[in-house]
């Protein structure tokens, strides 16, 4: 069954009332006013359908704006001629900017989810538990949640609206688990978060706008998480865990993080939001990977290390910034040679 989701949409919107909205001028384009000129959703370039509105701002994306499915895009002046015959082109000076305000038009209370539940029960009369599940005293079972059979909620956990947990699961004491859909045999230990909006803002001198996260959590099957780890929800696409992995205590994951099958993610490790690693990858503790990066197929990083830029497979890296190992190795035998020659002088001078 297709999960109904996390979030209640508005409209749908003609697209007239959107430019409205946005303060922005309605295309004047013949495409503009054709029969099926609704929007219903917003989505990325590479997933956006023929109702959906997207955004380009990044030239690095030029390639998938030109082949983007996307019914409507808001685009710089500069590169209007340049979308698809399919496309309407909205004009916009700040892309990005214009497209978080259309989120909050289309998805109104995305920023501030739907109440776990109903009432005053702590088991919300529309969940779904399966029969030899265990529910402990005090744990919140949201509504329209699911529950697996054989699966433990400990006392303190809180499972949101709609959040489904599969079989044999065990969820610890005071987790919260929401805008999630979590596989079979999964283990979150005490105090995780998971499904919590990402960290997403534009920057301004007058503030900073928050960027509504609409996307999920999804959790494949015999993962492992650590106490007080966080995994935020995608913004528009889902951040995804692989199955198998196994992620340790204090580790944060962004939002759009997709993290492949059997990867190893050791305590205080900080994943940025977008990067991809791979399967079977191992990052040692205390190790950050910034957003829009790619660690490749059983890639190991060493602990404490800095991951700046794509790491090939199965390659082996250290330091910070990080680098192959034998590099990293080399550098600090010659920056001890240094200092050892350094000394050496010193002493002979005295």
């Amino acid at each position: 069954m297709e999960h109904p989701g996390f979030f209640q949409k508005a409209g749908p919107f003609e697209l007239n009332q959107i430019c409205e909205t946005l303060k922005l001028e309605v295309p004047s384009s013949s495409d503009a006013s054709r029969e099926n000129s609704q929007i219903s959703n917003v989505a990325s370039l590479a997933t956006a359908g023929q109702n959906d509105l997207s955004f380009f701002e990044d030239k690095k994306l030029l390639d998938v704006f030109k082949t983007s499915k996307a019914g409507f895009c808001l685009v710089p002046e500069q590169f209007a001629d340049q979308a698809p015959d399919s496309m309407v082109a909205i004009i916009t000076k700040t892309p990005h900017k214009s497209f978080v305000e259309a989120i909050a038009v289309i998805y109104p209370t995305a920023t501030r989810p739907e109440r776990t539940s109903s009432g005053n029960q702590l088991i919300d009369e529309t969940a779904m538990i399966e029969e030899g599940a265990i529910i402990e005293p005090g744990a919140i079972i949201g509504k329209e949640a699911q529950i697996g059979a054989g699966t433990i909620i400990s006392s303190g956990a809180v499972i949101g609206y709609r959040t489904y947990i599969g079989r044999n699961c065990t969820i610890g004491p005071n987790a919260v688990v929401n805008h999630s859909l979590i596989g079979d045999e999964v283990t979150i230990h005490a105090s995780a978060a998971i499904g919590q909006d990402g960290f997403g803002y534009i920057m301004g001198a007058g503030g900073h706008k928050k960027v509504p996260q609409i996307g999920r959590v999804i959790i494949q099957d015999n993962v492992e998480i650590g106490a007080n780890t966080t995994i935020d929800r995608g913004a528009l696409t889902d951040t995804i865990i692989g199955e198998g992995t196994k992620i340790d205590n204090l580790v944060q994951i962004g939002h759009n993080v997709v993290i492949g099958c059997h990867a190893v993610i050791v305590s205080q490790t900080g994943i940025s939001g977008s990067a991809k690693i791979g399967n079977y990858v191992v990052m040692g503790g205390q190790t950050g990977a910034v957003g829009h990066i790619e660690i490749g197929d059983g890639a190991q990083i060493a602990a404490s290390s800095n991951v700046h830029k794509s790491v090939p497979a199965k390659a082996r890296y250290g330091g910070t910034p990080a680098k192959p190992m034998k590099q990293w190795f080399k550098e600090i035998i010659a920056v001890e040679k240094l200092v050892e020659n350094r000394d050496a002088k010193l002493k002979k001078s005295k």
